[in-house]
């Protein structure tokens, strides 16, 4: 899956995309009133840090694992001097836990920068997962030979008060460590990059360009954080005469990302090969924004039909001075991308787009069932040691569930077993561990659990319990010799 992309690590902007002021998100502590509200770490650093006007602070707060390093290169930007790496090789997963509204939309951007933190030449190939769901691979052998650094985005919308991001070992992962240098969580307004079903898709970047420009647009010119790359080719580019505002737009652009556009002489079509990449097969939003760059006027608009790869996108767009958004919400494409825009009949000028988006659509992978989430990180909360990988979403996605849980299939998936035999453990059994309604095994024998075992009457399709070798007080509750399924204990 394509990334969000690559930039020469001495001068890389850490923005990117939309960003909605809610009051009612938690602020970060010693953030700048300047920054977009949300989340900006700077991942393995002990410091806040500065970039572009963004103010990073240390990532301590938000993960439980890893070790930090530092790079000893020039001329990096801050967030690129340090890094967080991850050489547990036993754990699942490893998470960034951010406390979130549920059911808002969120941006998330990733940035890595592999500086040979770990002494060899060539950097680690592994998973990056947004709550329950595979987000992509994160390989940047090819950006780092370049001199570059890599980032990723996808926009997800948050299924409850936690949003977690984690990296995952591979099978080509090998001895290596995954790693990371800074991570943004942002919050969008709720009517951006719509009507996408946000409770089964996520967005993953493909490309963002303004057309005509010379120049990486971003915060603080887009608002939302957003970045966007210029892109030029051999047609002619025409700088507006308006004065454009974002608000005229659908996903509000900034202003500056649409005050120049690539077009051609009157009655010629004008094609594009947009964007740069070759793109797998899939489905894609696309969103193009549009402008005439004459002078308002009755006369300042222009008529033409947008094709891509040969089939109609638009029929008779009217660009205007004062700007138009078209999208697809569910678009296939595959391979090189072609766009066309063919002038009406006796149009005193060209075609003209000034900037657009893609964005590759993500099946969700599912989720776990919020009351089974709550037991597990009451349980985890309970436990003085509980294993390292116990953070994100316990059941998702399948094959990185958390150590010794094992899970139902379904797209909201229920916990069936719980096996911590001999783990070491030591901590309490909390209440909620009967609202795991779905248990079929629960083994945590020799361990070091103390306190009473709490009533387990909401276990009714529990078929083994071992409890024996921990340090428990007083009876077994009487609920457990009425659970219907129970056949050894």
């Amino acid at each position: 899956m394509p990334s969000g992309g690559a930039v020469a690590y001495h001068n890389m902007s850490p923005s990117v995309f939309l960003l909605f002021l809610f009051v009612t998100v938690p602020f970060l502590p010693h953030s700048a009133l300047s920054n977009p509200l949300g989340f900006f770490l700077n991942c393995g650093g002990t410091n806040e840090v500065t970039v572009d006007s963004l103010k990073y602070i240390p990532d301590g707060s938000y993960t439980k694992v890893g070790t930090v390093a530092t790079i000893n290169k020039t001329d990096l930007l801050p967030t690129l001097t340090t890094l967080r790496y991850f050489p547990n090789t036993s754990s699942r997963k490893f998470c960034y836990t951010f406390p979130v509204i549920k059911g808002n939309k969120y941006l998330v951007k990733t940035i890595y920068y592999y500086g040979e933190f770990d002494g060899g030449k060539q950097p680690p190939v592994f998973d990056q997962i947004i709550e329950g769901t595979k987000w992509s691979v994160v390989n940047t052998t090819e950006d780092y030979a370049k001199g570059l650094s890599s980032y990723y985005e996808v926009v997800v919308v948050s299924p409850g008060k936690k949003l977690s991001v984690c990296l995952a070992r591979n099978e080509h992962t090998g001895n290596s460590s995954p790693f990371i240098s800074a991570l943004e969580v942002k919050s969008l307004d709720g009517s951006l990059y719509n009507p996408i079903d946000f409770s089964k898709y996520a967005l993953v970047t493909v490309a963002r360009h303004h057309f005509g420009g010379d120049d990486i647009i971003s915060f603080p010119d887009d608002k939302f954080n957003r970045m966007w790359q210029p892109f030029k080719d051999e047609n002619p580019v025409v700088i507006s005469n308006s004065n454009i505002s974002s608000s005229d737009f659908w996903n509000l652009p900034p202003v500056k990302a649409i005050s120049s556009g690539i077009t051609t002489s009157k009655g010629k079509t004008l094609e594009i090969q947009w964007p740069p990449v070759l793109l797998p097969s899939s489905y894609y939003y696309i969103s193009l924004y549009f402008q005439d760059n004459r002078n308002p006027s009755p006369f300042s608009w222009r008529t033409f039909d947008v094709a891509i790869n040969g089939h109609t996108f638009y029929s008779n767009l009217n660009a205007t001075s004062k700007g138009v958004t078209v999208y697809a919400a569910q678009w296939p494409l595959s391979g090189q991308t072609k766009i066309t825009m063919t002038p009406s009949a006796d149009m005193p000028v060209g075609p003209v787009v000034n900037a657009g988006e893609v964005y590759q659509i993500l099946p969700l992978g599912g989720r776990t069932q919020t009351r089974d989430v709550i037991a597990m990180e009451d349980l985890a909360k309970s436990l003085q040691n509980p294993p390292r990988d116990w953070n994100g979403d316990p059941c998702r996605p399948k094959g990185n569930s958390w150590t010794g849980v094992t899970c139902s299939d379904q797209f909201v998936a229920r916990v069936i077993a719980l096996n911590l035999t001999n783990g070491g453990i030591a901590g309490t059994l909390p209440p909620s561990i009967g609202n795991l309604t779905a248990l079929s095994h629960l083994w945590i024998g020799g361990n070091k659990f103390t306190g009473t075992i709490p009533d387990l009457h909401g276990l009714r399709e529990l078929q083994t319990l071992h409890l024996e070798n921990n340090k428990f007080e007083g009876s077994l509750p009487p609920s457990i010799e009425k659970l219907p399924k129970l056949q050894e204990m």
